[in-house]
């Protein structure tokens, strides 16, 4: 196919990537123009110097930027994608965004005789680069079907939840589950700590049992060694978070674990560490008990 990729982060990056070496003809655009000719030199392919450019002739438009914002300014901002799309192309948004952008790009994109498939991912940068993501979709089943081949391309799993809006809520349950395990992780640590356990044993006992999780295997070694460059950052999870307690205020879910592991994630801020994963709730309580 003739794919647009808009957005070439730490995840969309080697996910165009995995899409070109597919055999795929893919243009790329990104804000900070020197990021898409690294990726135009290392991976082939071609430049779009606005995401219209991109997007014009594409079979299939994937977008993997930063929030609500962002995500119009690619779509329907000045030079935006959405003007340059063809009848009955599929754009695919891989950004974790509200509801609500999703639901107003979807109406924009039947009006445009175009369709859209909200497809939000998680793996964390591992994932997309040795293409194992899991991608939860909502929208037409028709053009969910015709994408799901292409994400495939770098995808561990695709499923179609149900009509558009369906993945963003997924995800939300995605980013709910991960805050409370790491939460809980973080202070099983700090007990072991405290207790005068060594943690590497009590997470090589615990993590074959009931407690073990994704989090506990792949972040348990750096937390304990005080290193917190391995992932998603804070900054990014509070959007999220903000993101699902606003949904939960709308459809009445409590998430009263959430919404305090929020506030944990706001003292790291204050801390400094925005840019820090999202595994540093340890370090924390390594600092306030």
């Amino acid at each position: 196919m003739k794919i647009a990729f808009l957005g070439l982060g730490v995840m969309g990056y080697p996910m165009a990537g995995h899409l070109q070496k597919a055999g795929h003809d893919v243009t790329v655009y990104n804000r900070t123009t020197s990021k898409a000719d690294a990726w135009v030199a290392e991976h082939g392919g071609a430049l779009g110097k606005t995401p219209a450019a991109a997007a014009d002739g594409a079979d299939m438009v994937m977008a993997c930027v930063g929030n609500d914002d962002d995500l119009r300014m690619v779509c329907t901002g000045a030079d935006g994608a959405f003007a340059a799309m063809k009848d009955g192309a599929i754009f695919v948004d891989h950004t974790t965004v509200s509801a609500k952008v999703t639901a107003e790009l979807y109406a924009a994109a039947k009006d445009g005789g175009f369709n859209f498939v909200d497809a939000p991912i998680s793996g964390g940068q591992a994932g997309a680069e040795n293409a194992q993501l899991s991608i939860m979709c909502g929208g037409d089943q028709a053009a969910y079907d015709t994408a799901e081949p292409v994400m495939n391309t770098y995808a561990k799993l695709c499923r179609r939840l149900g009509e558009s809006g369906a993945g963003q809520m997924t995800k939300m349950c995605n980013q709910i589950a991960i805050v409370g395990l790491l939460q809980g992780l973080s202070e099983a640590l700090h007990f072991a700590d405290k207790a005068g356990l060594d943690g590497e044993a009590v997470v090589e006992v615990i993590s074959q049992g009931a407690a073990g999780s994704w989090q506990m295997v792949n972040r348990h070694k750096t937390m304990l060694a005080d290193e917190y460059d391995h992932g998603f950052a804070v900054d990014w999870v509070r959007k999220d978070l903000d993101i699902c307690l606003s949904t939960a205020e709308e459809n009445g879910a409590s998430l009263p674990v959430t919404a305090l592991v929020d506030q944990f994630y706001k003292d790291v801020q204050k801390m400094g560490g925005g840019r820090w994963d999202t595994s540093s709730l340890f370090k924390r309580l390594q600092q306030f008990g």
